[in-house]
C-alpha cells in the first residue's frame, strides 16, 4: 500500500525518464503538492467513517443510500442505525424481518412481530411488539415507527399497533438467619425442685436431659 505522506513521485517512474530534466522537474514540483493532500484524502471516505460523521453529512449519506422515512431530525445515534439497516431493509423489504430491523432502526432496542395468528387477530394484520431495555418512548419516537413500518412491510398486511415492553434490571438480595438451641431440666442432687436452664447451642437439634438423685447402693 502506498503512504501517500511519504511519496516520491520520482521513484515512481521508468529508469529512462529518471534521468529527463523535465521529469524531474515536474516531480520534484508536484511530490509536496500529493503530500500536502495525505492529511485530507480520508474526508473522502464516508461510510467506513461513519461513526466519526455527524448533522448534514450523515444527511447527504443517507439520501445516498435511499433511507426510507428518513428523519433529519432525530439523533445522529439514529441516523447513523438507520443508515446501516437501509440496505438489509430493501433486500428483505416486505418481510417481517425488514420490519424487526426498522424497529432496531429506530429505537436501538429488539422488536418482534406478532403475526395475526399468533393473537386472534384479524387475518393479514400483525403488531410489533417492543422491548424498551435502555430507554423510553415517546410519542415522536411511535409516530416514526409506525411511518417506518407501513414504509417496510407488505401492501397486504396490517399495523394493528405497537406493544412498549418496558423492563429494568435490579439486583436481587436474598438473606436468611437461623436460631437453635436446647431446652435442659436439671434435678439437683437433694433437691426435688426442677430449674430450668435455657442454653444458646449452634446445634441443628434439640434434646432433654433428665438428671435425678443418685441413689444409695
Amino acid at each position: 500500500m502506498m503512504d501517500l505522506s511519504n511519496l516520491d513521485l520520482l521513484t515512481l517512474q521508468s529508469q529512462y525518464m529518471r534521468q529527463d530534466g523535465t521529469t524531474k522537474a515536474l516531480c520534484a514540483a508536484l511530490t509536496p503538492v500529493l503530500r500536502s493532500l495525505a492529511g485530507t484524502i480520508e474526508s473522502v471516505l464516508l461510510y467506513s467513517r461513519i461513526d466519526e460523521l455527524s448533522g448534514p453529512i450523515l444527511d447527504v449519506i443517507a439520501w445516498g443510500y435511499h433511507v426510507d422515512a428518513y428523519d433529519a431530525l432525530a439523533s445522529d445515534e439514529e441516523k447513523r442505525r438507520m443508515i446501516r439497516n437501509s440496505s438489509m431493509i430493501h433486500k428483505f423489504k416486505g418481510t417481517a424481518y425488514a420490519v424487526q430491523k426498522i424497529v432496531e432502526g429506530v429505537f436501538g432496542e429488539a422488536g418482534i412481530v406478532r403475526e395475526w395468528f399468533e393473537y386472534d387477530g384479524e387475518p393479514y394484520h400483525f403488531k410489533v411488539e417492543i422491548y424498551c431495555n435502555t430507554r423510553g418512548v415517546g410519542g415522536a419516537d411511535q409516530l416514526r415507527a409506525a411511518e417506518l413500518i407501513n414504509a417496510g412491510k407488505n401492501l397486504r398486511s396490517e399495523l394493528d399497533g405497537l406493544s412498549l415492553i418496558l423492563s429494568q434490571g435490579m439486583t436481587e438480595c436474598i438473606a436468611a438467619a437461623a436460631s437453635f438451641g436446647a431446652l435442659v431440666e436439671v434435678y439437683p442432687i437433694g433437691t426435688p425442685d426442677t430449674v430450668d436452664l435455657r442454653i444458646s447451642s449452634t446445634a441443628a437439634q434439640s434434646a432433654t436431659v433428665e438428671v435425678y438423685n443418685l441413689e444409695e447402693g
